[in-house]
Parts: structure tokens; sequence; C-alpha cells
């Protein structure tokens, strides 16, 4: 059964502690006091049953070390991997094996034999009033990291009734990387800042929107956007806004990356949305081709960066003409080409033009205006701008 409600743990410490959780959506567990697992709050239950409030969660019942409970949490669609969660042990199995009935000889005869080696090398203490722990937390081929609080659960007259864990997200998974989160964080006074631009637009996205189901499309789209921001994060930009099928990013020359090395990043990282858009075609059974993207790359100078945070989300923003012209520049590259303005090209050192497979010496650009793809605003905004296709 989905989305039902479970029923709380039987003793009333511990069920007092389950309606908290769920009264404000916390992500917890409880623990009885022969640490059996005896309740995960609905929030975790989604994070465990891949998105849905299940009741029928693998683990309930079973001991902390136990070997069923190692393999129920190998089940778990999102849960700690198994070294990381060994490794948190190493803080904690200490007060396991002090409130365990006969001690250490009884808690390895309940562990799963992984355990046996740091039951062996703690020593056995009273569970203080709290701790926190670390785990690696998979969510499909990828980890993040999850920091959970625990302390013991008292009822009214003293008796330890169990344990409290409290888990949230670190940075990197609220925020999709902790490098992108840091990057924003240099960005909170707005200057000045050169920066190489780049706009990518997905192309006669409406026709393939029309061919797939609304929930198929947005798998789609979502495969391609997260393969997209991180292909810029990877080659050190900052993500910028997404507009419907869009991308764009800005690379900035700063923290002493040349822009030579500036601009080498944000061709590279066309490259990668390119090979990202193959990738998330065929993860949804369409033909590679089947997604064909503009990009548009360009060089601002003059650019005026910084962070714009709202009440519902924070993102950078980049004002100036060149943004404008970034985007002109993309709108012309129909058929799945990539321009480039000569101002980005012409930064490339020759080190780094080699790299990308550039001959600087016999590139011949052209304006836009004069492209057979120009559209009417690039005719009218950036008539001039000179571009090459790479």
């Amino acid at each position: 059964m989905e989305d039902a409600v479970v029923p709380p743990p039987s003793d009333p410490a511990l069920a007092r502690v389950a309606s908290a959780l769920e009264a404000r959506g916390f992500a917890g567990e409880i623990w009885d006091e022969g640490w059996r697992l005896v309740y995960l709050s609905s929030e975790y239950r989604t994070l465990v049953s891949a998105g849905r409030r299940s009741t029928q969660v693998p683990g309930i019942g079973e001991h902390i070390l136990s070997t069923a409970m190692v393999e129920a949490r190998e089940r778990w669609p999102t849960g700690p991997t198994s070294a990381s969660f060994r490794e948190a042990a190493r803080d904690w199995v200490g007060y396991v094996t002090a409130t365990t009935p006969g001690g250490r000889d009884a808690l390895l005869e309940i562990a799963d034999p992984s355990f046996a080696a740091i039951i062996a090398d703690t020593t056995p203490e009273p569970p203080p009033a709290a701790w926190s722990i670390r785990a690696d937390v998979k969510f499909g081929s990828e980890t993040v990291g999850n920091d959970a609080l625990i302390s013991p659960i008292h009822d009214t007259d003293g008796r330890r009734a169990g344990y409290l864990a409290l888990v949230k997200p670190e940075v990197r998974a609220a925020l999709g990387d902790v490098r992108l989160f840091e990057r924003m964080s240099r960005l909170l006074e707005p200057a000045r800042r050169p920066a190489a631009i780049l706009f990518a637009d997905l192309e006669a996205s409406s026709a393939l929107a029309r061919r797939l189901s609304t929930s198929s499309y947005f798998k789609l789209v979502r495969r391609l956007a997260l393969r997209s921001d991180r292909a810029v994060v990877e080659a050190g930009g900052v993500v910028g806004k997404h507009v419907g099928d869009g991308v764009t990013a800005f690379f900035l020359a700063e923290d002493g990356r040349s822009e030579s090395a500036t601009a080498r990043a944000c061709v590279e990282t066309m490259r990668a949305i390119r090979d990202a858009a193959r990738e998330s075609a065929g993860r949804s059974d369409l033909p590679d081709d089947a997604l064909v993207i503009r990009f548009g790359l360009h060089w601002g100078a003059t650019l005026y960066v910084g962070r714009l945070m709202t009440s519902g989300r924070a993102e950078v923003t980049a004002l100036g003409d060149e943004v404008n012209e970034a985007a002109r520049i993309e709108a012309c590259a129909s058929g799945g080409r990539a321009l480039a303005s000569k101002a980005l090209v012409e930064r490339l050192d020759a080190a780094d033009a080699a790299a990308l497979g550039v001959d600087l010496d016999n590139l011949s650009y052209t304006p836009l205006a004069a492209l057979p793809t120009a559209v009417e605003k690039a005719r009218r905004d950036a008539p001039a701008i000179a571009v090459c296709e790479l």
C-alpha cells in the first residue's frame, strides 16, 4: 500500500516522537531501546521508497547492525552506501555495545560480519546526549553526503525508550554541487567580471513534446538539464537561468584562470552538452540525433555579474550587451550548429586552440546579418557580430 498512514511505534515515548516528526515533515529514523528500526517518517520513506511513501520499507524491525538490516539498506533505492555506513559506525558502535545485554560478545552474535572488526576495536560507553555522523547516500549512479543528528529518547520517568536519527542533506545534495554553491557565494557582491558566455537551446522542442507523453518529455528535459548543468560545473562554470528547454552559463576569468583557459572551458562545455544530448536521447529510447541543440558562444568583457536571491530561489545573472548578443548568436545557430563569436575565439592561445582542434590561422568569420539563418532580432540588434562555426 502506498501513501498510507504507517502505525506509530507501540512505545508511547517513541510514538510521541514519531508524531512530532510527521507534524513538521522531518526526515528521521526511530530505533527502539534494543537498536531495532521501528519507524521511518513519511519524509524519509519518500527517499527510501523511490519517491513513494510506502508502508513496505525493508528493514523495519531489524537490528541496526544485523545482516538483515545491511541487506535492507542495500535494497533502498536511496540510502547510505554500505562502506560509508560502516565508516560512520566507528563513532557510535561503542554506544550500541554498552547498551546491549551481554555486551560485545552478544553484539557480535547479532551483527553482520562486516562490523566485527569495528565492534572489537571500540570501547563500550554510555550514549551521550547527542552525536552526529555523516554518510554517503546513493541517488542512482551518484552519491551525495547526508548528515544525521542522533540522540536518545527518554520517557517522562527518564527511561531510555530508544533513539532518534534526524537526517539532512549536505549542501551538495540540496543545491546540486557544492562547487557551484561556492562559486555562487563568491558572486554575492555584483561586479564587472569578464566572462565567456554560453547559450544553448533545444531546437524543435514543441514538435518533440507533441511526439512524447508529457511524463516522458519531462523526464527527457530533466535528464538533459542535469547533464548539461553537470558539464558546466565540471568545466568551472556557473549555471545561469533555465528558460524553457534552454540553459545559460558563464565562465569567469577569475581566480587566476586566463582568458584563453576560460574561452576553452566554454567550448569544451558546448561539446560536453552535445554528448549529453545524445546520451539523454538514448536513455529515452530516441535516436541519437533526436535532440538538436543550438549553441551561441560569446565573450563578455564588461559583464555585470552577481547572485540574485529572491524568496523562492538563488541564481546567477549577468547584465550587459554581450548577454543579449550571445542570445542572438544562439538563435542563428539553427540545425544544431555551434556559433562562436570572434571575440571569444580569438582569446584562445595557440595551445588551447590546438587542444580544441581549432586552426586559428585559417578560420573565417561571417557577420550575423549575412548568415542565411539570421533571425530578425539578430539583424536588428547585432548585425555586425562576427561568428564562426565550431
